[in-house]
C-alpha cells in the first residue's frame, strides 16, 4: 500500500480534542528512537503504528519506488518469523495490520486488543533489525509491486494524468517522482537494492513508535524498552536540503490515454508550515491557504461545486486541495475536475481561474469563513472515534519533521484567518507564472481491453 499527495488525501490536521492532547507524553529511548503515547480508554483496543522517516523523497534517480518496495519485503520474514507469519500470528491474537509508503514516510501499523500490544511490539522490533531480503522472495515480490503500478496508474487515466502533473509541476525537488516508482526501475530493482534500502534507514534513531489506545503510558514505556531498547542504532547519511527552485513561467503538459471525458489537474507553487517562521506571513499564509480551499472545495455548498456543478453543469466534479505540512517543505495548491459531457477542459479551466480571481477581487464572505472554520469542529467530533487517526496525526507531524505540538495551536490559527489574508495568498501565489497544468485527452476505449494490473493486499 502506498500514499502520496495525488493518490491519497489524508488529513494531517483533522483536530483533535484538546483534552486527549494533555494525554499525550513523549519519550526517547538511548538507542533514539521516538515513543510516543496517547492514552484513550474508550474500548480495550491499542493501535501501534512504527513510523520510518524513510520515503519516496530519499530515492535517487534509477531506484524510484525502493521505499514502497521494502514496504512489501517487511512482510517476507525474518530469522524467527517465517514468511508470511507475521500477518497470521497478528490475525491470530484478533488484530488487523498493514502497511503503507509516502513521499515522506513508510509506516507499519497494528490494531489490536490491549493485552497483545507485546506480540506487535515484539515481531516489529524483530523486522527493525532482523529482516531476511532473499533473492527469491524479493524477485516475487518486485513483480506484486509492478502489478500495483499498473493497476494504480497504467491502468487509471486520470493517475497517469496526475504522475505527468507532479513531473511537471516540481523539476529538481524528489517530488517530482511517484512514490510507486518508474517501471523500468521496477523492472531493473534488485534484492541488494532493497537490502541497501533497509541498512540505511531502519534503525531507531530514524524511527517513532506511536501508540494509541487502552494503555498506561509507563507500561507502554516499560515494554519499548523491553523490546525496543536492545536495537543498537547506526549513524544516518546526511540529508541535504532539496530547494525545487521558483517557477519563472506556465507550465503545460497534455496525456493521451483511453477515458471516456477530458480531465484537467491544475496547480501553483504553495508554502508549507515551518518550524521557526521568520517573517509574519510565513506563520499565517498556511493556514490562509486551507481556509483557501476549503471555500472552495470544503463540501457541497462550496464555491466551485456551487457554480459549476450545481449552477451551470460546466463540469461532472471539481475540487481544490492544499497540504500545510510536507517533509520537503514544499506544497501545490491545486484545482481539479472532469468536464460535463459536450464541455472542454478550456472551458474549465477558465471557469477555475474565474473563481479564484473573485475571491482576489471581492474576497469572501463571513459566512464562508464560518463555514469553513465550522468544519473544525465538525471533524474534531469525529476524529474522536478513532484511535487510528489520532496516531496518524501524531505519526506523520513527527516523522515530517514538525511537532505533534501543532495539533494544540492549530484549531486557534485557522480560525484567525481574515478575508484579507485568504485574498492576500490568492493574488502572491494563484497566479500564472506560478501554474502548472495537465489534461487528460482521452483516447478511444478498446472494449476488448483488460486490465494491465491488480490490486495488493500484504
Amino acid at each position: 500500500m502506498l500514499t502520496n499527495k495525488i493518490y491519497v488525501a489524508l488529513i494531517v490536521f483533522s483536530f483533535i480534542p484538546t483534552i486527549a492532547l494533555a494525554d499525550i507524553q513523549e519519550f526517547k529511548l538511548n538507542n533514539g528512537l521516538k515513543l510516543i503515547v496517547q492514552e484513550d480508554h474508550r474500548s480495550p483496543v491499542v493501535v501501534s503504528q512504527v513510523w520510518y522517516r524513510a520515503g519516496s523523497i530519499d530515492e535517487v534517480n534509477g531506484k524510484t519506488g525502493v521505499a514502497h518496495a521494502l514496504e512489501h519485503m517487511m512482510f517476507k520474514g525474518t530469522k524467527q518469523v517465517p514468511v508470511g507469519q507475521f500477518s497470521r500470528l497478528i490475525a491470530a491474537a484478533g488484530g488487523k495490520e498493514n502497511a503503507f509508503t509516502g513521499t515522506d514516510y513508510t509506516c507499519f501499523f497494528q490494531e489490536i486488543e490491549k493485552s497483545h500490544l507485546p506480540l506487535a511490539f515484539k515481531l516489529e522490533a524483530d523486522r527493525m533489525t532482523n529482516l531476511q531480503i532473499t533473492d527469491a522472495e524479493f524477485a516475487k515480490e518486485i513483480k506484486v509491486v509492478m502489478e500495483e503500478r499498473r493497476w494504480r496508474t497504467d491502468d487509471k487515466p486520470q493517475a497517469k494524468v496526475n504522475e505527468q502533473f507532479q513531473a511537471t509541476a516540481f523539476v529538481a525537488h524528489p517530488y517530482a517522482r511517484p512514490v510507486i516508482g518508474f517501471m523500468n526501475d521496477l523492472e531493473n530493482m534488485t534484492a541488494g537494492d532493497a537490502r541497501e534500502w533497509y541498512k540505511t534507514w531502519y534503525t531507531p534513531n530514524n524511527a517513532t513508535l506511536v501508540v494509541v489506545g487502552d494503555v498506561k503510558t509507563q507500561d507502554v514505556l516499560k515494554l519499548a524498552k523491553q523490546y525496543f531498547g536492545p536495537i543498537k542504532p547506526h549513524v544516518l547519511p546526511v540529508r541535504k536540503p532539496q530547494i525545487e527552485p521558483s517557477q519563472i513561467g506556465e507550465r503545460r503538459v497534455i496525456v493521451k490515454a483511453p477515458g471516456k471525458l477530458p480531465y484537467l489537474a491544475m496547480g501553483f507553487h504553495a508554502p508549507t508550515l515551518v518550524d521557526t517562521p521568520k517573517t509574519p506571513e510565513q506563520a499565517w499564509e498556511p493556514y490562509a491557504l486551507e481556509v483557501l480551499a476549503g471555500v472552495l472545495s470544503g463540501n457541497d455548498s462550496a464555491r466551485l461545486n456551487q457554480k459549476l456543478v450545481r449552477e451551470t453543469a460546466l463540469a461532472v466534479d471539481v475540487g481544490a486541495g492544499y497540504d500545510s505540512t510536507s517533509r520537503g517543505r514544499e506544497s501545490m495548491f491545486e484545482l481539479s475536475g472532469t468536464p460535463s459531457e459536450g464541455k472542454t477542459v478550456a472551458e474549465l479551466e477558465v471557469a477555475l481561474i474565474n473563481e479564484v480571481e473573485k475571491i482576489k477581487t471581492g474576497g469572501v464572505t463571513q459566512q464562508e469563513l464560518d463555514r469553513v472554520k465550522a468544519a473544525v469542529i465538525a471533524t474534531n467530533v469525529y476524529q474522536r472515534d478513532s484511535m487510528f487517526y489520532q496516531g496518524m496525526q501524531i505519526g506523520q507531524l513527527e516523522t515530517m519533521g514538525y511537532s505533534w505540538h501543532l495539533l494544540k495551536e492549530y484549531p486557534e490559527k485557522l480560525k484567525a484567518v481574515t478575508s484579507e489574508q485568504i485574498q492576500a495568498v490568492a493574488k502572491k501565489y494563484l497566479v500564472k507564472d506560478n501554474m502548472t497544468v495537465a489534461t487528460l485527452d482521452p483516447q478511444p476505449i478498446d472494449p476488448n481491453a483488460k486490465p494491465q494490473g491488480h490490486p495488493h493486499i500484504h
